[in-house]
């Protein structure tokens, strides 16, 4: 494990555990209950069992400012509640940066920041974005772009994994994002890099045959099911606990942990969130609606009495 060899023994760990976006239709009844008041909001639901989210929509599109004020008021009763907001595509995939995309694109993230409801920025890039001077370059163009938020970076191809790569991460005060995905091809392995006083760690699920039916696919049409099947896997709980036994061999090495769980489908991201703010918060009991527990009776020991 890389660590930028500073430890903070004395000090206590924040964990801040969520789920990779909350509007999921199929969520219904498995964690959102089937009957809805016309007033009943799914963030506001959301947001008093975790206290944190990923962002998934701007990613996609560039969103309106009265829709990130909406979603700071529907949290203005939690008050630990943070938003991690994933970069647009255009960054990342498309690679194309112009100034009216970067003034929007920090509008609404200074929304956030100054309610004090934002976690830092997400910036995702794929598969196929090696390690190299050119992509190092990029990042450092990114994080000088967006310089006044923090800043967690996923990459996903396995050329990053080494001593330079990790440096360069170091010495821009950038997150190297720890991903847990099937390990195909030239994936990057699930291992904590420690580059800051910050640990971000996305769960993709392990779901391989469906992973290598989506690479087999890239480029075609899909339809949203199609596109989430290969997320679609519920961590046991065994995996759990080696995962929580990871994440705690770093904890004096970062003042924060952001875990974030992307196996979205049917609600299982939910239910592993719930697990793991017991491991890792060590809590005896964790608040749970009854739609989760009907859902995924395994979590009956969790449940406050």
């Amino acid at each position: 494990m890389f660590s930028y060899n500073i430890e903070f023994s004395n000090a206590k760990i924040l964990y801040y555990i969520g789920t990779a976006g909350w509007s999921y239709k199929d969520w219904v009844p498995s964690f959102y209950p089937k009957q809805q008041s016309a007033k009943f909001d799914w963030l506001q639901f959301y947001s008093h069992y975790f206290n944190c989210v990923e962002v998934n929509s701007t990613y996609y599109a560039y969103l309106s400012p009265k829709i990130v004020e909406g979603w700071v008021k529907k949290v203005s009763d939690c008050d630990d509640f943070i938003f991690h907001v994933k970069l647009h595509q255009d960054f990342t995939h498309k690679r194309k940066i112009d100034e009216q995309s970067i003034k929007a694109f920090r509008y609404n993230l200074d929304i956030l920041a100054n309610a004090e409801r934002l976690g830092g920025l997400l910036i995702q890039f794929p598969y196929s974005f090696p390690f190299n001077n050119s992509a190092t370059q990029y990042i450092q163009q990114l994080k000088d772009t967006f310089s006044n938020y923090k800043c967690f970076v996923e990459v996903r191809h396995s050329s990053w994994h080494n001593q330079n790569s990790f440096e360069f991460f170091k010495e821009n005060d950038l997150t190297f994002c720890t991903i847990d995905q099937p390990q195909i091809g030239q994936a990057i392995p699930f291992e904590p890099i420690i580059t800051n006083d910050r640990a971000y760690i996305r769960f993709h699920g392990r779901n391989v045959n469906a992973w290598k039916k989506s690479i087999n696919s890239f480029g075609k049409e899909q339809s949203y099911e199609e596109r989430s099947e290969r997320y679609k896997y519920l961590y046991s709980p065994g995996e759990l606990i080696e995962i929580e036994q990871k994440i705690k061999s770093i904890q004096t090495k970062v003042k924060e942990v952001h875990v974030i769980m992307n196996n979205h489908p049917q609600g299982d991201a939910v239910a592993n969130a719930f697990e793991l703010i017991h491991l890792l918060e060590e809590k005896d009991k964790v608040e749970m609606p009854g739609t989760i527990l009907k859902a995924y009776p395994r979590l009956e020991e969790l449940l406050v009495n």
